[in-house]
């Protein structure tokens, strides 16, 4: 049998790869890549082509196991496909984060039976005018998981007039509640171009690195499917990244604990109990989407080593869920003090090299970058004759595309500034938190210990929340949380259980949280590339 079985773990900053030996499950070698989002196998391909570079031969590795919190990031940054829902049946109207969410008559009882006539006309009206505006559409009707007949002819009118994929909720769900199944159909829908671009890139750096060995996807419930099997099933890897977190923080053999990764684009957190993870079998909860989804039962939010830094003059710092590129990691970026500025220019709008002319030419936003380069969004507003919110959901769209970056000031900024971490450029740190510094009325060193002190804020109410969520039911905890330190009081947590650290930024965060918690942190080996062991680990049960 082959030696090796080789993890990889892409996440919305790194792209982690690890090599593990089949029989000892020891770490032989690891690397750490930074992820491309404009192309994810040029990421994936150099965190391959440094892992094989100690000599291992590719004809040694008997499988690849990937798992992925790319699906994880796009649905708490509010990124993906642009999705209609259309539901079908007598039900009381709900709203999803999607285009549009359009109610039709039709639909089944609990028996089976149709209740009344679907809306077929009502159905094929509506198309003309939303299929310019969406790239999927989800599907949810009454009791499908009785009868999916209203569903399948929605489906087929759809394609008929407009060849974008459709998602029904009847194939992603087995349990009753509309609004939980639609919200599953919608995720497919919106996560399925993301997921077909990555899969399409693991492929590519195989054969660039000569890789042909089984590849596994680690799905959220911790188990693993074929790579064939998950392009139809996006939403099955929501919770990708966090399964393999918990099999990683399982290996350290604590019966109970706490697994909090903190990653560059969010934290993720799961609880171990007799020694394995729990298993939320209804369904996982990710941002606004309450799911179907069988998965580890976790907690992801928006924070982390590059969420995006917004500065106010009157010295507030706010600790935003969309991550930016840090300044520190952006190569060849103008001086911080010639754009950065408080509210919205507090990021850098930069091209992207190498795309098509005609997309250039066509786009107004991307014209005045491939004219002008480098621009604040006050300035491209000027330039390209876009403004206001109008700008701001075009550049959100141009970055989903990979058309577009955004860089700006994050926590790794200010570790940098601070003496703390040096993988980057520091002096691009210091001169930014310099710049937003002066403009809040304080020091640099104070400046950035309050960009510290506001993500170690956020990760400790995600563990919290997490927490909370656990001991009562849904979110009554929130209203606690957010307001545990006011004018008239203040609360104090003490965790009666330990937490364990992930990620290449928790040894910069978790200390001083687990301390404020009153409890304590550990580090496993490789901590930094732990869901790529994870990852492993889950690969080598199917050896």
């Amino acid at each position: 049998m082959s030696a090796y079985v080789l993890g990889i773990d892409t996440g919305g900053t790194y792209t982690d790869a690890v090599l593990l030996d089949a029989t000892t499950r020891r770490v032989v070698a690891w690397n750490k890549e930074r992820t491309t989002p404009h192309d994810l196998s040029l990421g994936v391909g150099r965190a391959l082509t440094g892992l094989l570079a100690g000599g291992v031969r590719p004809a040694e590795v008997c499988r690849l196991s990937v798992s992925t919190t790319l699906a994880t990031n796009a649905v708490v940054e509010n990124r993906g496909a642009r999705v209609a829902l259309f539901v079908l049946g007598t039900v009381r109207h709900f709203k999803l984060p999607v285009v549009a969410t359009i109610f039709f008559k039709g639909g089944h009882t609990i028996t089976g039976e149709e209740e009344e006539p679907l809306d077929l006309e009502g159905l094929v009206d509506t198309l003309p005018t939303l299929a310019p505006e969406v790239d999927s559409y989800a599907v949810c009707g009454a009791m499908s998981i009785k009868n999916p007949t209203h569903e399948l002819v929605a489906r087929q009118a759809i394609s008929l007039i407009d060849p974008k994929p459709v998602f029904c909720s009847h194939q992603v769900s087995t349990n009753p509640g509309m609004l939980e199944r639609s919200a599953t159909a919608c995720l497919h829908a919106r996560l399925m171009p993301l997921m077909t671009d990555f899969l399409a890139s693991i492929q590519r750096s195989m054969l660039a690195t000569g890789l042909d060995c089984p590849v596994t996807i680690i799905c959220g419930n911790g188990t693993g499917a074929d790579l064939s099997a998950i392009v139809d099933q996006a939403a099955v890897t929501m919770a990708s990244g966090p399964a393999a977190t918990a099999r990683f923080g399982a290996a350290g053999g604590l019966q109970t604990a706490l697994v909090v990764d903190v990653g560059g684009t969010t934290t993720d957190v799961c609880l171990l109990r007799d020694g394995a993870p729990l298993i939320n079998r209804a369904g996982c909860v990710i941002g606004q989407w309450r799911t179907h989804v069988e998965a580890v039962d976790m907690y992801t939010a928006g924070a982390g080593g590059d969420s995006r830094i917004t500065c106010h003059r009157d010295g507030r710092i706010e600790l935003e869920p969309a991550r930016v590129q840090p300044i520190a990691m952006t190569p060849d970026l103008p001086d911080p003090r010639d754009w950065l500025d408080t509210g919205v220019d507090s990021v850098l709008v930069l091209p992207v090299a190498g795309l098509d002319r005609e997309v250039v030419a066509a786009d107004p936003v991307l014209t005045a970058l491939d004219r002008l380069g480098p621009l604040p969004p006050s300035r491209l507003a000027a330039a390209s004759g876009i403004t206001g919110i109008l700008l701001e959901k075009r550049l959100e769209h141009l970055a989903y595309r990979q058309r577009l970056v955004l860089t700006g000031f994050t926590p790794t900024d200010a570790l940098h500034a601070l003496g703390r971490l040096d993988i980057g450029d520091r002096r691009a740190s210091e001169r930014a938190a310099a710049v937003l510094a002066a403009a809040a009325g304080l020091a640099p060193e104070a400046f950035c210990q309050r960009v510290i002190e506001a993500t170690e804020t956020a990760i400790e109410t995600i563990i919290l929340s997490y927490l909370g969520r656990t001991v009562w039911q849904d979110d009554q905890a929130v209203p606690v949380l957010s307001r545990r330190d006011n004018e008239l009081f203040s609360l104090r947590f003490a965790l009666k259980l330990p937490l364990v650290g992930i990620g290449a930024a928790a040894r910069s965060f978790l200390p001083a949280i687990a301390e404020r918690l009153g409890t304590t942190v550990t580090f496993l080996d490789h901590c930094e590339v732990g869901n790529a062991i994870g990852a492993a680990l889950i690969g080598l049960d199917q050896v």
